[in-house]
C-alpha cells in the first residue's frame, strides 16, 4: 500500500499574527512554524496502518522552500519514510493542487491523505482540488477510517445530528480531523533516524498563481463591553432590540 501524505508548514497556534511592512505577507520572524495539526492526524492514521501489520510506504509532501525541511523531518522523525519538497512558494490553494497533483498523478498512490483544512488560511479547498484532477473520489472530514480489504475502506464523517458512513475503494483522498487518528510524539530513535531517511527536493510544474494577495489587514479592535443589572433586563432588551439583535 502507497500513501502519500500531504504537509503544510504552518505558524504555531500561539503565534502572534504580525504582518511585513508592505502588508502582504506574514512576518516570520521569530515564528515558530509546525506541521499542520490535520495534516498530523493524516500521518498519524498512515503509520496506524504500518502498527496494524500492514505493509505500507509512507511519503510525506509540502510545497515551499528551504524553510519547509525541518517541518518535513519532523514528519519523517515521527513515521514517514521519505519526503518530497515542491521547491516553490504556496501562492495559493490552486497553485498548491496542482503542484501536488503533478507529482502524484503517476506514483500509483492508493491513499493520499491531508487536513480538513490548514490552520493559516482555513481555505478547505486543496483536498478538492487534488482530487478532482486526479480523477479520485475524495472522502472529507474524516473521523474515522478502517480498511475492509486489501484495496478498500469503510470511513465515519460527522454530519449534523449523527454520523455518516462511507465506503470506498482505492485510490482515495481523504481529508482527516481529529478523531482520525491521536497525534504522535518522535522518540529518540526516530528523530536520529529522520537525519539519513531521503527527502528529495523537485522543480514545480508550470503553473502561474491563480490569487495575488494586495493586502492583509487585521480585524477590527472589539468594542467596549455594556454592563446591566439582573434587574435590568427592559433596558437589556432595549439595548439589543437598539442593535436589530432582537
Amino acid at each position: 500500500m502507497k500513501i502519500l501524505v500531504c504537509i503544510s508548514h504552518v505558524p504555531d497556534t500561539t503565534t502572534k499574527i504580525q504582518f511585513a511592512a508592505d502588508g502582504k505577507s506574514l512576518n516570520a520572524t521569530g515564528v515558530t512554524f509546525i506541521i499542520n495539526p490535520y495534516d498530523e492526524f493524516g500521518l498519524s492514521r498512515a503509520i496506524g496502518f504500518q502498527e496494524e501489520g500492514k505493509t505500507a510506504t509512507i511519503t510525506v509532501i509540502s510545497v515551499g522552500g528551504t524553510e519547509v525541511d525541518p517541518t518535513l523531518r519532523k514528519a519523517l522523525s515521527i513515521g514517514a519514510n521519505d519526503a518530497v519538497r515542491i521547491d516553490a512558494q504556496p501562492t495559493d490553494a490552486y497553485f498548491v493542487s496542482e503542484q501536488i497533483a503533478a507529482y502524484a498523478k503517476d506514483k500509483g498512490y492508493d491513499i493520499i491523505f491531508m487536513g480538513k483544512e490548514s490552520i493559516d488560511y482555513n481555505g478547505c479547498m486543496v483536498p478538492g482540488m487534488v482530487a478532482e484532477m486526479l480523477n479520485m473520489p475524495l472522502v472529507s472530514f474524516a473521523t474515522k477510517m478502517t480498511l475492509t480489504g486489501d484495496s478498500s475502506a469503510t470511513f465515519e464523517r460527522e454530519v449534523d445530528g449523527g454520523v455518516e458512513i462511507v465506503d470506498s475503494k482505492f485510490p482515495v483522498v481523504v481529508s482527516c480531523q481529529k478523531g482520525i487518528a491521536e497525534w504522535r510524539i518522535p522518540n529518540m530513535r526516530g528523530i536520529m533516524s529522520a537525519r539519513t531517511k531521503p527527502l528529495a527536493v523537485i522543480a514545480p510544474t508550470k503553473v502561474g498563481a491563480g490569487v495575488v494577495t494586495t493586502a492583509y489587514s487585521y480585524p477590527p479592535a472589539k468594542g467596549s463591553c455594556q454592563y446591566f443589572s439582573v434587574d435590568d433586563s427592559e433596558k437589556l432588551a432595549d439595548a439589543l432590540h437598539g442593535k436589530g439583535f432582537i
